[in-house]
């Protein structure tokens, strides 16, 4: 079997008490109905900004602990998740595919579901999973055997299972799925084996796929079980057939703006990371621009077609996956944007209706690796800082290799960012660091990693790597800084309260003044927080969550950096907070 159930804990199982589905207008709304969490990042704009504000800067020293939930057994690997909140039920996952149900007051378990994933599963950057969704009467989640899994949500059972690709090629999923008027929408990950990206959309109720999309070009997508159209144009920016393992992973998922009808996925780094073989070293005239890897893209949710794509690093060559998430806010003026702090270490501003570049400022110090981005949007390359080509080397081996920055875990990672209505700004978290990185021969072999370089990440800093930081998108500035003396791997959230809330890897929960940046509350979880916090009220009171469990891509990928954190400890917890009525108004 593909699954247990744990437990059966709750009144609303043992009695048989009907539960409130979760609707397409409770999806929509979900950052204004303050009594639930039903989407990841608080709403599909993936603003993860709360109006709540019964917790506030006066009194948010008065939150203290409700209640704490292990995720059990040996699994304690990292926890990146989002907890779901409804109808009196918390749903989160935890690593190696699990997913929970939890009584929301009480924190008792109500059932488990773990997907038993088979040998031999390739997942890059650690066993994680970023979150479920929910709709009608199901929970949806993905697993690392590269499936998409819609579960009872009352009891756990499997109503319906499906594979989004072969696992054995490299493929993976670790990210929330999407839902958009009735339809569970996907990415995948495995940028390093050679993978191709695509987004799928899927029939919640049935599980049928509606629309595929691939998104390298060359590639045909599907609507309704019929080939539909090509993404791009064939070769127009790849030679000769490196498309077809060309990478691009759609890993960390969508956002989707219901103003302009717009899905926007990002796409991760092309393959292999030798850019020389790909013609981006050599060509600086689009044709070597390998689309649409490292771009963001705009798409149909009725179709799967694209409508529009902007790239943030053309010609990629370090690494600079452009799946970081796509946010949807109005500015100071009334102009509808996106906002995005892309790992190449700059912050852009888009237009929301076409994806069009407004504006971009660098968010991370020493950039390296591009002088700045130009009046189109693209790079301004510094071309001495391009990985050397191994085929201009004596022996043919390894290439020249240079120290650039950011480093490929970037500037920003997947850590999500928010944006608070209050303010008007945009909390990231970033990291300081660069990297010694050279490009190798490389050959693809179906299921092996296909990247051909090689590299070590250093701090940049003595006293800090991690810094998260207010950024004003209209006048592209940053307002403060909190540093961390190790890296930011976790999510932030902004209250209407004034607050900003995020965790450190040394196990800090901590809340912020968002207009200064000074610290005001924290509690130490016991292990590294890489998880990404929510906030609801019940009963009258305003609760906090977030998942405590040190791991993720930095302890497997981080070198020098590695090092300088084996010694935090691994968990896995959810930690659940609230503000009594009581002490509500104490200052």
């Amino acid at each position: 079997m593909n699954r247990f159930i744990m437990a059966v804990v709750a009144g609303i199982v043992a009695t048989g008490v009907a539960q409130a589905e979760v609707t397409e207008d409770d999806i929509a709304n979900d950052q204004t109905i303050t009594t639930q969490v039903v989407t990841n990042g608080m709403g599909r704009h993936l603003q993860r900004y709360s109006p709540l504000d019964m917790l506030n800067k006066d009194n948010v020293k008065n939150l203290v602990p409700a209640w704490a939930f292990s995720l059990g057994g040996e699994k304690q690997r990292g926890q990146e998740t989002q907890p779901l909140v409804h109808d009196g039920i918390m749903y989160v996952t935890g690593s190696y595919s699990r997913l929970y149900a939890i009584d929301v007051k009480t924190g008792d378990e109500i059932w488990q579901y773990d997907a038993r994933l088979p040998e031999g599963i390739l997942p890059c950057c650690d066993v994680i999973n970023r979150g479920a969704a929910l709709y009608g009467d199901k929970v949806y989640f993905g697993t690392l055997d590269a499936r998409i899994v819609a579960l009872n949500a009352k009891t756990g059972d499997v109503v319906w299972r499906d594979k989004i690709a072969d696992y054995k090629a490299g493929y993976s999923y670790t990210a929330a799925p999407l839902i958009v008027d009735g339809l569970v929408i996907t990415g995948n990950s495995g940028g390093e084996f050679g993978i191709v990206g695509e987004v799928q959309a899927r029939d919640a109720e049935t599980g049928d796929i509606v629309w595929t999309r691939p998104v390298i070009e060359g590639h045909m997508g599907t609507l309704n079980g019929e080939p539909s159209t090509m993404t791009g144009e064939l070769n127009a920016s790849w030679p000769s057939d490196m498309w077809k393992t060309g990478g691009g992973a759609t890993w960390l998922g969508g956002s989707y703006d219901a103003d302009t009808d717009t899905l926007v996925f990002g796409a991760g780094n092309p393959a292999p990371w030798n850019s020389w073989l790909r013609n981006a070293g050599q060509k600086n005239d689009g044709s070597g621009d390998n689309l649409y890897a490292a771009s963001r893209i705009g798409i149909d949710p009725k179709t799967g077609e694209i409508k529009w794509h902007f790239q943030t690093t053309p010609r990629e060559g370090w690494d600079f996956d452009g799946v970081n998430e796509v946010v949807a806010y109005t500015d100071r003026d009334g102009n509808k944007r996106f906002a995005t702090a892309d790992r190449n270490g700059f912050f852009y501003v888009l237009n929301r209706e076409d994806g069009a570049f407004v504006s971009a400022t660098p968010f991370v110090k020493e950039i390296s690796w591009a002088e700045g981005i130009d009046d189109t949007g693209r790079p301004i390359y510094n071309e001495d800082n391009r990985p050397g080509d191994p085929s201009a080397a004596a022996d043919g081996g390894k290439g020249e290799t240079i120290f650039a920055v950011p480093s490929f875990l970037g500037g920003k990672n997947w850590m999500p960012m928010a944006f608070s209505q209050k303010t008007g700004d945009f909390y990231v978290p970033s990291n300081e660091w660069g990297m010694d990185i050279w490009n190798e021969p490389v050959t693809y072999k179906k299921g092996a990693a296909y990247l051909g370089s090689g590299f070590t990440i250093k701090p940049l800093f003595e006293d800090h790597i991690g810094a998260l930081k207010a950024i004003d998108p209209d006048k592209g500035e940053i307002k403060w800084e909190y540093h961390n003396e190790a890296p930011l791997w976790g999510g932030v959230m902004t209250t209407g309260g004034g607050l900003v809330f995020f965790g450190t890897p040394e196990g800090k929960f901590i809340a912020l003044d968002d207009e200064t940046g000074e610290e005001l509350w924290s509690f130490q979880t016991g292990s590294g927080i890489v998880g990404q916090p929510i906030t609801w009220e019940m009963d009258g009171e305003q609760y906090v969550s977030v998942a405590s469990g040190w791991g993720g891509a930095v302890p497997l990928w981080g070198g020098e950096v590695a090092s300088k954190v084996n010694y935090l400890n691994q968990g896995g917890m959810i930690w659940t907070f609230k503000l009594p009525k009581a002490l509500a108004m104490a200052n």
